[in-house]
């Protein structure tokens, strides 16, 4: 299975997306608009765009904090993720998520989870419910390269390849988890040994940067998975360009190192690879990138001038 002409094209427009919403954001959260945490994707939009077109419309997908860039690559509308940001009444969650509890049962978007790795026995838990059930469906589960040393991943992968449970677990290293000794891009013969200990012999590393190479891979897991062979682990190598999180000093690593890996952008090398194919010129491109600031212009006056959330929806649940 390969990408369209469109899907290709779409794909710079979503990756350009998710990199001026996460921009605007920041700008947004330095003026007080956006409370809270915010974390942002910034540098890994292409591992978020992949699992658009590798997955199926009804498959599941669950991420954690960071998790703006994969609710809009999944297709949540930009005015509502925004509106959410601003914990707005129009938000995807009523605006009684925010930043980080980004989620939409009708496109099996499940959040958006704060907690490191608490997501992860949910991922299993969603799994083992589509396998009871007889459902050709499938989970993928995105988690930071700081999940790798906490108990849910150890007890999640454990049961999931006990069971052959239908889950696609992506470790998106972004080579600074904070508060875990799995920092820079880990070897992949360590995540075999993991993995293959939890009954799960596949394992591949990828360059979370290149979008082809990560679509590939999530496109071979999907189909091990949907099979019934039992879970797929993938690690993607990826950066952040900013810090853990807007409150972070980033005092842990150089500025030349963050500018240097800016040569390697996701966004650009995809942006390069369409004009090599001849399917779009610097025309085209700049079209998209002036389309794209204009629906962020919109979601922004959108989120701004929707309504807060009434008084009695403390009471009430999202999706009642």
């Amino acid at each position: 299975m390969s990408l369209t002409k469109e899907q290709k094209l779409e794909a710079y427009r979503l990756m350009m997306l998710i990199r001026r919403f996460e921009e605007k954001c920041a700008e947004l959260y330095a003026a007080g608009d956006i409370g809270g945490f915010l974390h942002l994707y910034i540098g890994q939009e292409a591992i978020a765009v992949a699992a658009r077109y590798a997955l199926r419309p009804d498959d599941n997908l669950i991420t954690a904090y960071r998790d703006h860039g994969v609710a809009l690559a999944r297709g949540l509308p930009t005015r509502n993720v925004m509106a959410e940001m601003l914990g707005k009444a129009t938000g995807v969650s009523k605006g009684k998520g925010g930043s980080m509890h980004l989620a939409d049962k009708e496109k099996r978007f499940w959040g958006g989870w704060a907690i490191v790795g608490g997501h992860l026995p949910l991922a299993a838990g969603i799994a083992l419910a589509d396998q009871y059930r007889g459902e050709d469906r499938i989970t993928m589960a995105f988690m930071g390269d700081g999940s790798t040393n906490i108990g849910y991943f150890h007890e999640a992968l454990n049961l999931s390849g006990v069971w052959k449970l239908p889950v696609v677990w992506v470790i998106e290293n972004n080579q600074y988890g904070m508060g875990t000794a799995v920092t820079r891009a880990s070897a992949v013969s360590d995540l075999v040994q993991k993995a293959e200990a939890y009954g799960m012999p596949c394992c591949v590393q990828v360059d979370g940067m290149d979008l082809l190479a990560v679509y590939e891979n999530f496109v071979e897991a999907a189909g091990y998975v949907r099979s019934g062979e039992g879970p797929f682990l993938i690690e993607a190598i990826t950066y952040r360009y900013r810090g853990h999180s807007m409150g972070d000093p980033e005092r842990y690593r150089p500025v030349h190192e963050v500018e240097a890996k800016k040569a390697d952008d996701p966004i650009d090398r995809w942006g390069a690879h369409l004009l090599e194919e001849g399917l779009a010129t610097r025309e085209d491109l700049e079209k998209i990138d002036e389309d794209v600031d204009l629906e962020i212009e919109d979601a922004v006056e959108f989120a701004k001038n929707s309504p807060d959330p009434a008084p009695e929806e403390l009471y009430t649940d999202v999706y009642v």
